[in-house]
């Protein structure tokens, strides 16, 4: 059996919004004003291309400088994600891998992140990392878990997917994965023994 589980959120601490709400913070403008500049007409919406790897970071921060007209010389994407380690989720990994099933990462991230839990180590837990950076497409598009199959040589009944985003759970299910969306690691090994 594949087991796929999503990053931020279900493995480590995730930074949602609380990020782009810092980083607008140390650029002295407010959270709405920063969203604006990443959705730009003229750019298309930065963020998304930062997330399925059409630009990397210091493009972005490049288009952004452009845009905004503040000069950004820091990684924020990187200086200030600070994910932590959700340790119970990493022991239900380990049980599973001990059971000789295959445990893989499906996530959707940037460079800079995906960069930064690869020096934290965060990604070795797992048999492979696949990221929407290196995919060229992220979730909730069903080319991601396809693509994912088609690597891992499994079909879509034999593989169950964890994510705490409905969209990407909703996505995945409507492909035949069987999922569990993620609240916390007890209700995760619940419907993980319930298979």
């Amino acid at each position: 059996m594949l087991y796929i589980f999503d990053m931020g959120g279900v493995v480590t601490t995730t930074a949602g919004d609380k990020l782009f709400k810092d980083i607008s913070s140390k650029l002295s403008i407010s959270y709405q004003k920063f969203m604006e500049y990443c959705h730009n007409s003229s750019y298309g919406d930065l963020l998304n291309q930062l997330d399925v790897g059409k630009i990397s970071s210091k493009e972005f921060w490049n288009i952004f400088s452009d845009i905004s007209r503040i000069k950004v010389n820091t990684d924020f994407f990187r200086v200030l994600f600070h994910p932590q380690r959700i340790y119970e989720t990493y022991n239900i990994i380990k049980d599973i891998k001990a059971k000789g099933n295959r445990v893989v990462c499906g996530t959707n991230t940037i460079d800079s992140h995906y960069d930064n839990h690869l020096c934290r180590g965060d990604y070795s837990i797992f048999d492979m990392t696949y990221t929407s950076i290196h995919l060229g497409v992220a979730k909730p598009d069903p080319d991601f878990w396809n693509m994912i199959l088609d690597f891992e040589n499994e079909k879509p009944e034999n593989t169950f997917f964890t994510d705490d985003n409905l969209n990407n759970i909703k996505a995945a299910s409507e492909l035949g994965i069987r999922t569990y969306l993620f609240d916390n690691p007890g209700g995760l090994r619940k419907a993980i023994n319930i298979l």
